[in-house]
């Protein structure tokens, strides 16, 4: 398949995935702790895909979406705009290490069992290749490398529809259980 069959098929997926989510009811916001804390991880992130879960916001201010989650796995996909550059003319690293961060702590999410949610301590990052706002879609495809009941790893990269390397990152998180907020 070349790179531009891949490209339209990447969108097609976007648009599914996006479409059945809004379907589901899916809308920015902080999932309530009272609807998730008996959700595995990877429960609660197909309930981010089935709209039943909230996404987070930043996925709106950044313009990505999960599109793909297993245990272990998970995949995000954005494309680059004009608002996300710098000064400079560049993709800000930021909107690099948002998508990474994102998918290498929804892979360690898909991973933990309920009652137990993960906050990234550490993320180390390498941009390889300029993106732009005219690169069309990349993905973000993260791994776990190691998930225990305390401390979970990942890393992931970032790449185009024609396999170009974009960035790669790894992470560290600590595990805890949910915090239970006031009511």
């Amino acid at each position: 398949m070349s790179a531009e069959e891949i490209r339209a098929r990447w969108e097609e997926e976007l648009k599914a995935v996006v479409g059945r989510m809004r379907a589901g009811g899916g809308r920015p916001g902080i999932a309530d702790a009272s609807l998730i804390a008996s959700k595995t991880g990877l429960e609660r992130l197909q309930g981010l895909l089935s709209g039943e879960v909230p996404y987070a916001p930043i996925a709106d201010t950044f313009g990505f979406a999960l599109i793909e989650i297993a245990a272990g796995r998970a995949v995000f996909q954005g494309t680059p705009q004009f608002a996300h550059y710098n000064p400079n003319g560049t993709v800000h690293g930021g909107w690099y290490a948002t998508l990474l961060d994102s998918a290498v702590g929804c892979a360690v999410q898909s991973t933990l069992p309920a009652g137990r949610v993960y906050v990234t301590v550490e993320l180390g990052m390498n941009i390889v290749r300029a993106a732009s706002h005219e690169t069309g879609p990349l993905r973000a495809i993260a791994h776990v490398v190691h998930s225990g009941r305390q401390l979970a790893t990942a890393e992931g990269r970032i790449v185009g529809p024609d396999e170009r390397l974009y960035a790669t990152a790894t992470t560290t998180c600590i595990v805890s259980e949910i915090a239970r907020r006031p009511a």
